[in-house]
């Protein structure tokens, strides 16, 4: 599986959109004339209309008002609107242009690590360029976190910490699908394991870590892990049939 699920990123977008928030109750700040204001209110307004809405409103608005301090937050929707589309080309252009607005985003870098191991096969020229490309960005998340302040001060501390952890073990789930493409399963295992040790909750780095066992040639322990997710009967039905896979074949392996 190559897919990963961005709640990291999608949990903490009301902390980063927080001015947005205050700009629906008539409290923008940081603008400098009403027609800022009044383009700040329709990107907020935008993310209740869908991925091509938030596209063109934080276009209107960074196009208008390039040095909008809003601009980090608008690049950032248009990024996951683009990531939403299955455009993956044109979120990682935008994620980029993020950190050019500000290298310290935390958030980005997993969304641009995981854009990248999916656009990347085994048969590429550039593969092991866009595999290093990868697991740049997904340390730089960890790096990052380990200085990063709460987006807002709404948030608690609690909030945050599980945030953060949840981010990391994002990062960590990153690395393991480039370990995991780069057949180093040891190293894959031990991304999965940080990764689920972090978001024990979080089904998808589970079944990723069976799957890393399995091709690791630890069938028994693919096998246990896979047992466990089975036995939730909240599992979402794609993890459950992966998992359901993942059990058979290492079964027969043993």
């Amino acid at each position: 599986m190559k897919r990963l699920i961005l709640t990291g990123v999608l949990g903490l977008a009301a902390g980063m959109t927080l001015p947005l928030a205050q700009a629906q109750k008539g409290l923008v700040v940081n603008t400098k004339s009403q027609g800022e204001s009044q383009a700040v209110i329709a990107l907020m307004q935008a993310q209740q209309a869908g991925p091509d809405a938030e596209i063109k409103a934080a276009e209107d608005l960074i196009t208008k008002y390039s040095d909008t301090y809003y601009k980090e937050t608008a690049l950032v929707i248009e990024a996951n609107a683009y990531q939403q589309k299955g455009d993956q080309a044109r979120a990682q252009v935008y994620g980029e242009q993020v950190l050019k607005v500000n290298p310290k985003n935390f958030q980005v870098p997993n969304m641009l690590g995981t854009l990248i191991v999916q656009q990347t096969h085994e048969h590429d020229l550039d593969r092991d360029d866009k595999l290093a490309s990868a697991q740049k960005y997904f340390n730089l998340t960890l790096d990052d976190l380990k200085s990063a302040e709460k987006p807002n001060k709404q948030m608690s501390d609690e909030q945050w910490t599980q945030a953060k952890k949840y981010l990391t073990a994002e990062a960590h789930n990153g690395l393991g699908l480039v370990e995991l493409d780069k057949k180093s399963f040891d190293s894959a295992i031990a991304e999965f394991k940080s990764a689920t040790d972090d978001a024990p909750d979080e089904p998808a780095f589970q079944v990723r870590l069976a799957s890393a066992y399995m091709q690791g040639g630890k069938n028994a322990e693919a096998i246990a892990v896979c047992d466990k997710l089975l036995a939730n009967p909240q599992l979402n039905a794609q993890i459950r049939q992966v998992a359901q896979n993942i059990k058979a074949a290492s079964s027969a392996k043993k």
